[in-house]
C-alpha cells in the first residue's frame, strides 16, 4: 500500500478544518505512535487531530481520503493487538476529548453518548439512574467507542454477552468524510444487511464512530462474589460447564492460575488468595460472582453453589461479602497484566477462545508448547465463555528471539484452537498483530471476502490501514 505525506499545502488545510485542534512535530509525543503492547513497535504520525466534533472529523477525513494520507483513529490506546498504531503514517484523530454522556432515555433503556466516554464513566453514571451497563472489559479506563471497536468482551459476558449486545445506534464519519447513522433506538430489526454490526468489531478500518447509542438494564439489587480454590487446574476448568449446567446463572466466572496471582499480589501489595487450605496447596482459582433482584434468593443460590463446587473438588469456599476484601479480590484479578508488565522484559499475549468443554486441555497443550517453545506462559481467562488469555513471557531472550519463537508458538497454538472449533480473537482483535494468524485460521475465501467490504467502505483504503484483513 503507498500513501502520499502531508504536505505543507496539506497540512494547512487541515488546520482550517479544525482551528487550534491540529498537532504536528514535538506536540505529537511518542504514546500517539503505539499501544499498550510494545512487542508490536511504534510508528510515529505526521499530525494528530484532537476531535472535537463529529463535523471536524469528517472535514479532516475527506481531505486525507482526496490525497490519499492514512488515518488511524485512537481512543484511550488500551489495545493488546496494535490496532491504533499508525503503521503508515498520516494523522492520528484521537477521540478521548468527546467524552460527553450526552443523554438517557429512561423510557427505552438507552443512554447516547460520545466515543471518547470512559468505560469506568459510563458504568458509574448509569448506577446512579439505578441502571446498568453490562459490558465489563478489565481495563475501566479505556474508551467505550474502542470498546466498541473491538466488540470488547469482559467478565461479565457469560451472563450478559460482550459490546455489541449493547449497541443499538451509532454515527459514523465514512472515509469519504460523508455523515451517516447506522442502526435504532428499537429491539429488534430485520430491515436489510446490518450495517451496525458490520461496524462493531471493524477496529477502525471501515469508518470512525462519533457517537453512540447503548442498551442499558435494571441495575441488580445485590451481587455476591466467591473465591474458589482448587489443587490443579483441571479439577477448576471441570467444574464450570456443571456450574451452568446447575443453573447458577453466574455474572462472572474468572479462572487463574496461582503464579499469576502471585505476581499480582506483589504489584497491589497485599495478600488476598489463599495459597495452602487445610494442608493442600492450592494450584488454581476460580472467582464467580452471582447477581439478583432478590436478596434471600441470591443468599439462598450462594449456599447451594457453595456446597456443590466442595462436592466437585473444590478445597474450600470464601464468600467476599466484606466491602473491602470484594475491593481487594476484584482489584488483583484487574492488575494481571500490569503485574506481568511489570516483571517482564518482553511479552505477547493472545486472547484465543475455545468451546468451553475444550479449556482445561487446550491450556494444558498451551504450557507444554510453551516449554517446547523455550517461553515461559501466564494464564488466565473468562471460563464462562472460553476466552483465555495466554501470556508468553520472557526476561532473558533477545528481542529478535523472542518474536521468532512466539511466532513459531502462535502457530501450533492458533492451529489447535482452530481444530477444535475455537477462533483467534474472543475480545482484544485483529489489529496489526493477528492478522497472519486470522488468514491461517479462517481461510482466503474468508478474507477475501472481508478485504471486499474493506473496499466498498473505503477504496482508498485510508483508514487504519495494514490491520485486521490487510497485513503491513
Amino acid at each position: 500500500m503507498e500513501y502520499n505525506k502531508i504536505t505543507p499545502e496539506i497540512l494547512e488545510q487541515l488546520k482550517a478544518a479544525a482551528p487550534g485542534h491540529i498537532l504536528t512535530g514535538e506536540d505529537v509525543n511518542l504514546d500517539y505512535g503505539r499501544d499498550e503492547m510494545p512487542i508490536y513497535g511504534e510508528s510515529m504520525p505526521e499530525a494528530v487531530l484532537q476531535a472535537t466534533s463529529t463535523e471536524e472529523i469528517a472535514a479532516v477525513v475527506k481531505i486525507c481520503n482526496e490525497n490519499k494520507i492514512p488515518v488511524t483513529t485512537r481512543g484511550a490506546a488500551t489495545g493488546l493487538a496494535g490496532g491504533c498504531v499508525p503503521v503508515y503514517g498520516g494523522i492520528v484523530i484521537e477521540t478521548i476529548k468527546m467524552n460527553k454522556i450526552l443523554s438517557y432515555d429512561l423510557e427505552n433503556f438507552s443512554v447516547t453518548i460520545e466515543p471518547g466516554v470512559l468505560l469506568k464513566q459510563l458504568a458509574e453514571d448509569a448506577l446512579t439512574k439505578g441502571l446498568m451497563y453490562p459490558p465489563d472489559p478489565g481495563e475501566k479506563l479505556a474508551t467505550v467507542g474502542g470498546n466498541v471497536s473491538t466488540n470488547a468482551g469482559g467478565m461479565r459476558a457469560v451472563k450478559y454477552g460482550c459490546t455489541r449486545d449493547y449497541v443499538l445506534a451509532m454515527k459514523v464519519v465514512l472515509p469519504t468524510g460523508e455523515i451517516t447513522s447506522f442502526g435504532a433506538k428499537v429491539s429488534k430489526t430485520s430491515s436489510g444487511y446490518s450495517l451496525l454490526h458490520l461496524m462493531i468489531g471493524s477496529e477502525g478500518t471501515l469508518g470512525i464512530i462519533t457517537e453512540l447509542t447503548l442498551k442499558l438494564i435494571p441495575a441488580p439489587k445485590m451481587t455476591l462474589s466467591l473465591i474458589v480454590p482448587f489443587e490443579d487446574l483441571e479439577t477448576a476448568i471441570s467444574t464450570v460447564p456443571k456450574v451452568k449446567m446447575a443453573k447458577m446463572d453466574p455474572q462472572a466466572l474468572e479462572f487463574m492460575e496461582r503464579e499469576i496471582i502471585l505476581a499480582s499480589e506483589r504489584y497491589v501489595g497485599r495478600e488476598v488468595f489463599p495459597k495452602n487450605v487445610n494442608g493442600v496447596d492450592v494450584g488454581a482459582y476460580l472467582m464467580i460472582t452471582l447477581d439478583d433482584q432478590d436478596e434471600d434468593m441470591l443468599l439462598t443460590r450462594t449456599e447451594k453453589l457453595a456446597e456443590m463446587l466442595v462436592d466437585w473438588g473444590a478445597v474450600d469456599v470464601m464468600v467476599v461479602d466484606n466491602p473491602q476484601k470484594l475491593r481487594d479480590a476484584w482489584a488483583t484479578r484487574s492488575s494481571f497484566l500490569e503485574a506481568i508488565m511489570e516483571e517482564t522484559k518482553l511479552l505477547d499475549e493472545c486472547d484465543v477462545v475455545v468451546p468451553i468443554k475444550e479449556i482445561a486441555r487446550f491450556l494444558t497443550y498451551a504450557n507444554e508448547k510453551g516449554k517446547e517453545c523455550g517461553l515461559e506462559i501466564k494464564s488466565f481467562g473468562h471460563a464462562g465463555d472460553g476466552n483465555l488469555h495466554i501470556y508468553q513471557c520472557s526476561n532473558d531472550l533477545p528481542k529478535e528471539e523472542f518474536v521468532k519463537r512466539v511466532d513459531k508458538y502462535f502457530e501450533e497454538l492458533y492451529k489447535e484452537a482452530t481444530a477444535c472449533g475455537g477462533l483467534v480473537s474472543g475480545e482484544h482483535g485483529i489489529g496489526r498483530g493477528k492478522v497472519k494468524y486470522l488468514a491461517e485460521s479462517v481461510g482466503e475465501t474468508n478474507m477475501d471476502i472481508m478485504r471486499g467490504i474493506k473496499a466498498v467502505f473505503d477504496p482508498n483504503l485510508i483508514l487504519n490501514p495494514g490491520k485486521v484483513c490487510y497485513q503491513s
